[in-house]
């Protein structure tokens, strides 16, 4: 055996690794933080869901000013949204259902459902434990709650945090992003033209260059331009692809009460929807729908709340309920409709099960309604603009984890980081990522350790913000109510 098959190879270390980060342990690791968080807080995430859709959803249109190196808080929420709504939304729910079937739909759900949790106690205690940086800006995450909130004797496990927060920006948040993007503007040109694998790595290698430059004009602006844009863009990226997906739904709405029955029984039985799934057992159902959702939402690994520690809040709780509508709107609304493209659009019963095929399928689903030309068209341009605001976002949270650990210096940093990000931008539009996925999939699992211990040690500091901001809410409404 060679040392890169000892290292990459099919029972190597790498994916043991893998195995173990992203196996059974992990995922009820995970889950498990989400339910404890939901019960300590009344489960939040349903007991005052109309209070937050009104408080995030409701406030979007309005014209807020934020104060010097701070962005409004939904601005702040796009930017985090921006790094979950990418390739796992469209690539990532269509693989779980190929390899887990329509069941893992379901676990998808329940991870988002406890996850909501999760993400209001990691945004609130960015907030809660933030600071300053050289520049005035407003910078927070895990790295910060873990020394602020839990002492300077837990610093190893901030450093431990940032170390894998700032490697993964370049292969999760780098790499397979621009790739994803190249290769599927081909797949969008080759539905009109036939290009040769010589014309495919020029348009990939423009694609790339393209990408980097546009990248470097707004990192170098910082979290204020890195906000504006991704304000302008996830809201356009995820109307586009939601009324795609519900044109669909309503052509195909006939089979709807089949491919709810086939999640719902799916989930706890793969075998009994198709016969493709004969071999497939509850354990990768739950696996893949689990993993996928947590990989599209984020919610637990501590990378979100780097971008929500800039928002320009009074309380830590007003930006808190932007991560329950941040995992609402990627996992159960945007993961859903791409489920239900799959579903409807495919058929369940006509799906390849077994083999991973991720985006295609989801364009084979869109062939059903728009024909052969236009659905490559529709991907092409959602998961451009998804994939391109995930590599700006994750090139945010990288800066943030090496300003970090470079401490006095850190900001001496960040323009050789934006250099070097946006090369290996060029680098991975024409790369075969397969190992890359694989690395940067462990590396933002082990992100989700350290963060994941925060959470429970601080989530007493979480429960009083969340009973003092409420207590506020309740307060201001019996005023309202003597004054008139």
């Amino acid at each position: 055996m060679s040392f890169y098959e000892l290292l990459f190879g099919p029972g190597g270390i790498e994916r043991t690794v893998n195995d173990i980060v992203w196996g059974i342990p992990a995922m009820i690791l995970i889950i498990g933080v989400g339910l404890f968080m939901s019960v300590r807080l009344g489960f939040i995430q349903f007991s005052k869901f109309g209070h937050i859709m009104k408080n995030t959803a409701g406030k979007s249109f309005k014209k807020t000013e934020s104060k010097s190196g701070a962005v409004s808080p939904f601005k702040a929420m796009c930017t985090a949204l921006a790094a979950s709504i990418g390739t796992g939304n469209i690539a990532g729910v269509s693989g779980a259902i190929a390899i887990g079937g329509p069941g893992a739909v379901f676990w998808m759900w329940i991870s988002a459902l406890v996850g909501m949790a999760t993400k209001f106690s990691e945004v609130t205690l960015a907030v809660k434990y933030r600071q300053r940086n050289k520049k005035g800006d407003w910078v927070g995450g895990p790295m910060y709650y873990i020394q602020n909130g839990m002492g300077k004797g837990w610093k190893w496990l901030a450093v431990i945090f940032a170390l894998f927060g700032g490697l993964a920006s370049f292969g999760i948040g780098n790499l397979t992003q621009i790739n994803t993007i190249a290769g599927t503007i081909n797949t969008a040109i080759n539905g009109f033209v036939e290009t040769t694998d010589q014309t495919k790595m020029i348009i990939a290698y423009v694609v790339g260059a393209i990408a980097a430059i546009i990248a470097f004009i707004v990192l170098v602006g910082g979290i204020t331009r890195i906000g504006d844009f991704c304000s302008l863009v996830v809201p356009f990226m995820a109307v586009i692809y939601v009324i795609a997906s519900l044109i669909l739904i309503i052509f195909r709405i006939d089979a709807i009460p089949t491919a709810f029955a086939a999640i719902f029984k799916g989930a706890f039985n793969p075998a009994s929807v198709a016969g493709g799934l004969a071999g497939v057992g509850i354990r990768t159902a739950i696996t893949k729908g689990v993993g996928r959702g947590i990989f599209s939402n984020e919610a637990g690994l501590g990378s979100a709340p780097i971008a929500h520690a800039a928002g320009d809040v009074n309380h830590p709780v007003n930006q808190g309920i932007y991560g329950v509508f941040e995992v609402f709107m990627d996992t159960i609304v945007v993961c859903t409709m791409t489920a239900m493209v799959v579903l409807l659009g495919v058929g369940v019963d006509k799906i390849e099960y077994g083999k991973d095929i991720g985006a295609n399928l989801t364009i084979n689903g869109f062939h059903s309604v728009f024909g052969q030309q236009a659905p490559g068209v529709i991907v092409a341009v959602c998961l451009t603009l998804f994939a391109f605001s995930t590599m700006l976002t994750w090139a945010l949270y990288g800066s943030r984890c090496f300003e970090y650990l470079f401490g006095k210096h850190g900001d001496k940093v960040l323009k050789p980081y934006y250099i070097i990000f946006c090369i290996v931008i060029i680098i991975g539009a024409a790369s075969k990522l397969e190992i890359v996925w694989n690395i940067a999939d462990t590396l933002n699992g082990l992100m989700a350790l350290p963060n994941l211990i925060a959470v429970l040690i601080l989530s007493p500091v979480v429960v009083k913000l969340s009973r003092e901001y409420f207590r506020g809410v309740k307060e201001s409404k019996l005023k309202g109510k003597k004054v008139k």
